[in-house]
Parts: C-alpha cells; structure tokens; sequence
C-alpha cells in the first residue's frame, strides 16, 4: 500500500499531471524549434536547390500557359515544346558564342585587372590609399569578387551539378504540378486546406510574374548591351552583354557589378569610350527600370527596393551565390504568405465580431 507523505510534489516522471505535461510541449516545441533551425543550417544547400527547381519550374508553368493563349493543344505538349525550346535555345547560344565568349573572358579579367590596379595607384598618388604596395593590395581585392565572377561564367564546372538538379527538379514538379501540391496540403489540417491551396496559387501567380519580368529584363540588358557596346567600340562587347544579361537576374547588386565591368573596359579603350560606355549603360539601365520591369513585374509583385537589396546581401552573406541568386524569388514567397495570413486573421477576427 502506496503511502504519501506531507509536502510531496510531483515528480518530473509523472507525466499524468497537466502541469508537467504543459511543460513537456513547452520543452518540445522548443527543442522542435531549434531542431529545425539546425536543419536548416546545415541543409541549406539542398533547400536552396530545391527552391531553384521550384523557381524553374514556375518558368515552365508560364511559358506553358503563354504557349496556350496560340496554341490550344494539351498541357503535355505545350510543356514539352516550352522545355525543349529553352534547353535548345541555351545550347544554341553557347554553341555560337561559346568559343569567342571563352577568349573574351580570359581578355576581360585581364583589362579588369589592370584598370582596377591602375585606379589604385592613381588613389595612392592622391593619398587615398596607404602608399607602398597599398593600392595594388587593395585593387587585389576589389578583384578578387569580380574574378571570382568572370571565371565562374566563363567555365560553370562548379556549378554544372548544381544546375542539372535544379532543371531536373524543375522538370518534375512542371509535369505534374498538382501531385507535389496534394502531397503537401496531406501534411495541413482538414480546416486549412483550403486556405492552403488558395495561397500557393497565389505563390505561382506571384512567382510568375516576377519570373517573366525577369527573364524579359534579362533578354533586354544582354541582348542591347551587345549592340550599344559594339556600336560605340568598347572591346569584348558580346562578353559583356552576356554578363549584364546573366546579373540582371540579381536586381540592384547585378546591375553594380555589371556596370563596373563596362565602365573599366570601355576605360581601358579610352576616355571617349569610356564615356560612351557610361552612357549606354545608363540608357539601358534606366529604360529597364522605369518601363521594361515596372510594365511586367514591379506593378503586379510590389517589392521595395530596400527589402530585395537587403534580403540579397543576407541570403548572400548566408548561403554564397545561390543565396543571393533566390532571394528576390523567396522573398517574394514570403510576402503573399504573411499577406494571406494577416488576410485570414482578419477575416477570423470579424466573424467573430
């Protein structure tokens, strides 16, 4: 016969007693909550190309719906030809230019690197910079990004794998977009369900948008880049098109990088050129920005400039190239979810009212 004593509380094995139960969720939701954020960390590489294959795939997904305004055929086909298009229009690309984009970036490290050098001497001779050896270290290291940059897009062997999983990824969930949506909404209450599906409609809607706004930016700045710059002489004008093209899917950190390459190349042909090259680089730039993305993506997804910006240097800081590549896309993510979760709030609040 079990006797109990004066004064006894309960003990931390009883787990009978709504006290230390409630502390039990306490702890577990906390420990869930570290978990995860450890996860994260350390996942953060495949979740990034997880993301990339989502961000892919809602490419597909609209350049299939666009094909269907023309052409009235099943989804099936229309994916097929939007897939086959874009892969042939990349290897059609490289193939063409492969070769003299190959030799333009081994010339367009070197002019970088002596113009860079040649400011930090000028810096030095001013006394901006510390004198004996100060400029060049410093040139050096403005560099040191910008070379890292050039030979990543001049080989991509770093990034090969990577870009296979993403188009590989994306591909799958294009095909059958509704199955992973279903999987997902498997792991929802019944209750929320609904709401569910309505915002990641909203998501792909958003993510769409943003996607071809995008890629129609990208189109613009590479391809009148080429032709402003070739038509005023600067050197290595298809080299640098391509690059403005590629960085002008990183809005605001893209467009730096990109015009400090045409700046110190079209130098390195002369002042004239130089400024010229400064001119057709504002003129596209600001074309861009006030009628070409504004039209198509600004407009419908609604992003401050800050947020993107900031975003970028975090998600960059954070999770290297990829990071900064995807963070307008998953920042964008984030707002229809916080703007569909203070909608529902709201709309709980005045049926309660």
């Amino acid at each position: 016969m079990s006797v109990k004593r004066p004064g006894e509380k309960v003990g931390p094995t009883e787990v009978q007693d709504p006290l230390v139960r409630d502390e039990i969720k306490r702890a577990a939701v906390w420990l869930g909550l570290a978990t995860t954020i450890v996860l994260i960390w350390f996942l953060a590489q495949p979740i990034l190309l997880i993301v990339g294959g989502l961000v892919f795939a809602t490419m597909l997904d609209g350049g299939t719906r666009l094909l269907g305004r023309a052409l009235p055929v099943a989804r099936g086909w229309r994916l097929a030809i939007v897939a086959i298009g874009a892969l042939a229009f990349i290897a059609g690309a490289f193939w063409m230019t492969g070769l003299e984009l190959v030799n333009q970036f081994e010339a367009l490290k070197t002019v970088v690197q002596g113009q860079l050098e040649q400011m930090g001497r000028w810096a030095g001779s001013l006394g901006l910079v510390p004198a004996g050896g100060g400029a060049e270290a410093i040139s050096r290291q403005l560099m040191g990004s910008l070379g890292q940059l050039t030979n990543a897009v001049g080989t991509a062997l770093g990034a090969i794998s990577s870009l296979a999983m993403i188009v590989v990824l994306g591909l799958f969930i294009a095909v059958e977009p509704r199955l992973y949506e279903r999987g997902l909404a498997w792991m929802v209450p019944l209750a929320n369900r609904q709401r569910f599906y309505r915002t990641i409609d909203e998501m792909a809607f958003t993510l769409r948008r943003l996607m071809a706004g995008r890629l129609l930016g990208m189109a613009f700045e590479g391809v009148f880049m080429w032709v402003a710059l070739s038509f005023i002489g600067v050197p290595m004008a298809l080299a640098l098109g391509f690059l403005t093209g590629i960085l002008a899917f990183l809005p605001n950190i893209g467009a730096i990088v990109s015009g400090v390459l045409v700046v110190l190349v079209g130098f390195s042909a002369g002042t004239d050129t130089g400024l010229w090259a400064i001119g057709a680089y504002l003129a596209v730039q600001i074309f861009d920005g006030y009628i070409v993305v504004p039209t198509v993506a600004r407009r419908s997804v609604d992003l401050a400039p800050a947020l993107v910006l900031g975003a970028q240097l975090l998600f960059g800081a954070l999770f290297g190239i990829l990071g900064l590549a995807l963070a307008d896309p998953i920042v964008a993510m984030i707002k229809v979810a916080l703007e569909r979760r203070s909608a529902a709030l709201a709309a709980d609040g005045a049926g309660e009212a």
